[in-house]
């Protein structure tokens, strides 16, 4: 029987869904310039995102201030970040909760997905510590980490300190759940600047990929995160355009189960909304919430034991394991066709997966793939880089 890793079940519940909502703690200490009332109140208005929700940028001659909104479930913070070039003094007048010299040399980042970014801007020999390292997929950073240029430094919800402060890196990248990461408060008060990355927030394909331009800042490569980004944007809307041409509009279920529940996204989510655009009927399209929906088996065998396509059956790389795990996944129509697609068949050297690495970046590649699943017609000889038909 395949057993699933709890760590991997929590990767995809943050991809998935928002978490439950928690009382809202206090903040991590920040290092202010001017009172909590001033904070803003000399900002200029902000250059908008097309897509995220959770970051704003505004530039100007030397610096720039990185707005992150919101940086967690239940969170009404916002924080805003001087970003300042080495050789510019801090300006007049000018509200932030901390200042932070850019282009950043030394970097530690918590998320794969930050790690992707690094590398698409051609700045992966920034990195210099890394919590649980097995989860990188990545074959160039993990010849960084064969080579010992990248330190292992704990868990995300139990960072090691003492190596962080060995490490000095010039920022940590962190995020944080529900604030109360107490190693990002011991790091801000020994001097080393924190800044939350909220990418995980955000609800649509876009909006995830346009963080791009956040590390874009952070490394003095704006303009290149920019070209990235336009080029993702670009190649996603034409993917989504090309499947409009599809005549068929095929139906489709999502999820497993965990501990006798079974969890898949809601109408609103990341997941559906990928499943939308690719021109296919996701059965739970008409739910509310942008996270996962917790159901029976019976529920989910009810509804969609006749569904056409099946994506993302969590862990899962065979039918064996399936079946091994639970008879009942035999039932569906997609299962019995040999209709189901994982994404968990792409994994690095350690076991790290390739799409919470680096598909919340590339969205288009994403829908591309589900594209030439719904609707092989319209993708002909289409080699997949996430979603894999699963094996015998």
């Amino acid at each position: 029987m395949l057993r699933i890793p709890v760590k991997y079940i929590c990767l995809l519940l943050v991809l998935l869904t928002s978490c439950k909502d928690h009382s809202n703690p206090p903040p991590p200490t920040q290092q202010s310039q001017g009172t909590a009332e001033d904070m803003h109140k000399e900002v200029h208005p902000l250059e908008t995102t097309r897509y995220a929700t959770r970051f704003e940028l505004h530039k100007e001659e030397g610096y720039q201030i990185l707005r992150v909104k919101e940086p967690w479930v239940g969170s009404n913070r916002t924080y805003d970040y001087l970003l300042l070039e080495q050789d510019q003094e801090i300006p007049e007048e000018i509200g932030y909760h901390r200042l932070i010299r850019v282009p950043v040399d030394r970097l530690v980042v918590t998320s794969t997905t930050h790690v992707a970014a690094l590398e698409i801007l051609g700045e992966e020999n920034t990195l210099i510590g890394f919590p649980e390292l097995d989860h990188i997929s990545s074959e160039a950073t993990r010849r960084r980490i064969a080579a010992g240029a990248i330190a292992e430094i704990g868990k995300n919800e139990a960072l090691n300190t003492e190596i962080l402060l060995d490490l000095n890196p010039d920022l940590v990248v962190g995020f944080s759940i529900d604030g109360s990461n107490r190693t990002f408060n011991n790091l801000e008060k020994s001097g080393i600047p924190v800044i939350f990355n909220a990418d995980w927030m955000e609800e649509t394909p876009l909006g995830k990929a346009e963080w791009i331009k956040f590390f874009g800042a952070i490394l003095g490569k704006s303009q290149e995160a920019d070209s990235f980004f336009t080029q993702v944007e670009r190649d996603y809307h034409q993917a989504r355009a090309l499947a409009r041409e599809a005549t068929d509009i095929p139906s489709v279920v999502s999820g497993s189960i965990f501990r006798d529940q079974w969890f898949l996204p809601a109408g609103e989510s990341w997941h559906a909304a990928f499943i939308a655009d690719a021109n296919a009927q996701y059965l739970y399209a008409d739910t509310d919430g942008t996270g996962s929906l917790t159901l029976s088996l019976e529920a989910v065998l009810a509804k969609a034991h006749d569904a056409d396509f099946w994506i993302g059956p969590a862990q899962f790389q065979s039918y064996r394991q399936m079946a091994e795990s639970s008879s009942h996944y035999t039932r569906f129509k997609a299962y019995q066709q040999r209709q189901v697609y994982t994404y968990s068949a792409a994994r690095g050297a350690t076991g790290g997966l390739l799409f919470f690495e680096l598909a919340p970046l590339r969205p288009d590649l994403v829908l591309k793939d589900l594209i030439a699943i719904f609707h092989p017609e319209l993708l002909p000889e289409y080699e997949p880089h996430f979603y894999h038909p699963l094996s015998e």
